[in-house]
């Protein structure tokens, strides 16, 4: 028999979307590696394409293991805090029961993956993983648009050296009053952490709000390389 999501899907050619989340890894350690991942999935969540650059370490650990676990999840200061990889510490985990790996214990749900193809001739590769397993914990919270401006507060702090810093200051004034007017205290924290570590980039690069350059240049390498996806 099939079931409703089949009966639902039938009729309807599957397209391709990107869903934000949590990806862990399994570093040369043995320790967990947690990073936020936009792969491309299909409408039935049985295929992930990923895109990681050749210097973060989920394209090192995929590729020499092959295994991984996807996470979805509403925990909007966990996904800013590893978007710039400043976590405290890892979140409380469970072993992963079909591949080597971690579930992170709070998630929503969790998808386990197995690497199909690697594509690595360019810096941005291309990972097509199939789903091997899932699992839920708990329900999403739902839509909310402080939680979406987080998201989005934490995808800009990871392109402050490809995007003009002016730009950067412009959406992040824009998304804070979204989290003003529809946050919570999670999703408040999780915002003041992003906007602190703009304002040290900034202080970084010689910046200030506005866009204006100061005299003083400081060394931007110790701030850059603690953003690893």
């Amino acid at each position: 028999m099939k079931s409703v999501w089949d009966l639902q899907f039938q009729n309807v050619e599957p397209k391709a979307l990107i869903l934000e989340g949590i990806m862990s890894t399994v570093n040369e350690t043995g320790s967990a590696n947690i990073s936020p991942m936009g792969p491309i999935v299909d409408a039935r969540m049985q295929t992930l394409t990923l895109r990681p650059y050749q210097t973060s370490k989920t394209y090192r650990n995929l590729k020499r293991t092959g295994e991984g676990v996807f996470h979805v999840t509403d925990d909007v200061l966990l996904l800013a805090r590893a978007a710039v990889n400043l976590l405290d510490a890892a979140p409380p985990m469970l072993p992963a029961e079909y591949v080597r790996g971690f579930v992170i214990q709070d998630a929503c749900r969790w998808y386990e993956i197995r690497v199909r193809d690697l594509d690595d001739r360019d810096e941005r590769t291309t990972i097509i993983a199939e789903v091997v397993g899932s699992g839920r914990q708990r329900d999403f919270f739902g839509f909310n648009r402080a939680k979406h401006a987080v998201v989005e507060a934490a995808i800009l702090a990871t392109r402050i050296k490809f995007l003009p810093p002016q730009q950067i200051l412009d959406d992040f004034d824009r998304l804070r009053v979204l989290v003003e007017k529809t946050g919570g205290p999670r999703e408040h924290e999780a915002f003041a952490f992003l906007d602190n570590f703009l304002n040290q980039s900034e202080a970084s690069r010689g910046l200030k709000r506005g866009g204006t350059e100061s005299t003083e240049q400081a060394d931007t390498a110790k701030l850059q390389t603690r953003i690893e996806n």
